[in-house]
């Protein structure tokens, strides 16, 4: 089993070193990426939107949350300050 592992660690490293055409490597990239597109499994039109609307409730909550503590925070300064807001 090792010596698999060594001999195919040793036909890579010898690709690598025979300077392998920048054509056929950027051919080969397209082609494994396409493969690879191919396997993933894509989400359907209903999760898509289903998750857009959690997302944008979320960023609502978080804006609420984010301009109720600056309020505070801002108002409890001016009270610090001693200054009418």
């Amino acid at each position: 089993m090792a010596k698999d592992k060594t001999t195919a660690v040793a036909k890579a490293a010898a690709a690598a070193s025979a300077g392998n055409k920048p054509k056929r490597s950027i051919v080969r990239y397209f082609k494994d990426a396409r493969s690879e597109f191919k396997k993933v499994v894509w989400p359907s039109r209903k999760q898509v939107f289903n998750n857009t609307i959690v997302v944008i409730v979320a960023l609502v909550v978080s804006g609420i949350a984010i301009w109720a503590l600056d309020t505070g925070f801002g108002s409890l300064l001016m009270l610090m300050l001693g200054r009418n807001g």
